[in-house]
């Protein structure tokens, strides 16, 4: 990977192909997640190194019929809804332009991308998600598919285009939505929207994705649906700090991909030579020269806070961590405070900041820190048994991410830095009134 932006590939595989004549084919989000299953299946990290493989693949029909049996059990319902006739037989690959025009409104609220892979930084396996980046696939490289609620989506999209005013969430994992599977963990911008009147002025559009920093999410294209006049909220911060180069496994790609260096304790941007985007300022003021270019409204947000204290212990009281500190193996290049620097590009470049981290390690220490279990990921696995061998279980607690407690709160919290600021009041009119 490098850092330009990069065009979001797709991909088909044919399961027969004749010898001597031209094969003709669809090439979609479809036939691009069928064709990521089956590079799964085949030991390939994600269809992009399948198609990079200048050998001959170790591909079998019974990969392909797998993958295609995945694929229908999970879009038939979809396929049905979308005005597909006799969807058990639909073929991606090959349909009849009868058919091309309830094709087209499926693909319209599909969002594709591709996954990244975080020990190689390569791009990873097909990601669909629907028209507000619900997931359909995208937890795991092959496999089941959460299925696609057509209508719902349909839906969705036209609210998007009748909206006066809309919200992009660019962010990380503590905004980002979830697989089904994943629940009660819940990032603060699913429940954001309640936070507006409930007349279809404001629609808010999640495309926060985990694992995500500043500088790869612009790279890898998760920018959707934005139109002039739309407010861009930028939160970012947390893989920003990936940039432990020392890190077993992961350090080189973090570095490579992920990481941005904050400003030095003067204000001073911080980059290796040659390469300006690693700098944590000039990445954040990429998006705010794409929003103006856009006639868009950009807005800075601190992150939100771990739960640890200051021995980076994940207990209370949580106190500030988004700062770096060299290591004994000098892994870093360079060191310094991730939320002072977004506190910087928002004055450099006269946008408005919601400082909201202070906010939300008050929600964390709030009753003397008795209580933070109740709103960070620390969940019973006997109730979801998902959590009995990851973080976010009651023995491995994650304090990092939320339950829907939080979320709502920490989207509260969001309103309240709106209502707060002057130059947010034309969106700050369209709140709820707040309860007192």
């Amino acid at each position: 990977m490098n850092n330009q932006a990069r065009a979001i590939c797709l991909s088909a595989l044919l399961p027969t192909a004749q010898s001597g004549k031209g094969n003709i084919a669809n090439i979609n989000p479809f036939t691009d997640r069928i064709a990521s299953d089956m590079a799964a299946a085949a030991g390939y990290i994600g269809p992009q190194q399948l198609s990079d493989d200048a050998g001959t693949p170790a591909l079998s029909a019974t990969i392909w019929k797998q993958a295609n049996a995945v694929f229908h059990a999970g879009f038939g319902p979809a396929l049905k809804q979308g005005g597909i006739t006799n969807p058990a037989q639909f073929d991606p690959l090959h349909y009849p332009a009868t058919q091309q025009k309830a094709f087209r409104q499926l693909v319209d609220v599909i969002n594709h991308n591709r996954n990244y892979h975080n020990d190689s930084g390569q791009a990873g396996h097909t990601v669909l998600t629907d028209s507000l980046f619900r997931p359909i696939v995208g937890l795991s490289a092959d496999g089941s598919y959460e299925g696609l609620d057509y209508g719902y989506a349909r839906r969705q999209l036209d609210e998007i285009k009748k909206a006066k005013t809309c919200i992009f969430i660019v962010g990380d994992s503590t905004a980002a939505n979830y697989e089904k599977l994943r629940f009660p963990r819940i990032g603060w911008a699913l429940v954001f929207e309640q936070q507006f009147r409930h007349d279809g002025s404001v629609k808010v559009i999640n495309g926060a994705r985990a694992g995500r920093s500043s500088r790869d999410f612009f790279y890898e294209g998760w920018f959707r649906q934005m139109q002039p006049g739309d407010y861009i909220f930028i939160q970012m911060g947390h893989n920003d700090q990936n940039c432990n180069g020392a890190r077993a496994v992961r350090g080189a790609a973090n570095v490579g991909n992920l990481c941005t260096y904050p400003n030095d304790a003067a204000g001073k941007r911080q980059f290796p030579q040659g390469k300006p985007d690693m700098s944590f300022q000039n990445a954040l003021e990429r998006y705010i020269t794409y929003a103006r270019q856009h006639q868009m409204i950009a807005v800075l947000l601190t992150p939100t806070t771990r739960v640890k204290d200051a021995q980076g212990k994940d207990s209370t009281p949580a106190v500030h961590s988004h700062f770096t500190r060299q290591n004994a193996e000098n892994g870093f290049a360079f060191i310094g405070d991730y939320s002072q620097t977004i506190k910087d590009t928002a004055k450099a470049n006269n946008v408005p900041l919601l400082d909201v981290e202070p906010d939300i390690i008050a929600l964390a220490n709030r009753d003397n820190g008795h209580h933070w279990k109740q709103y960070w990921l620390v969940i019973d696995p006997k109730r979801y048994p998902y959590y009995k061998d990851q973080a976010g279980s009651t023995s491995k607690p994650d304090t990092t991410h939320f339950q829907q407690k939080s979320a709502i709160a920490v989207a509260e919290i969001v309103a309240d830095s709106i209502r707060a600021d002057d130059a947010l009041r034309p969106l700050a009119d369209h709140l709820l009134k707040k309860k007192h």
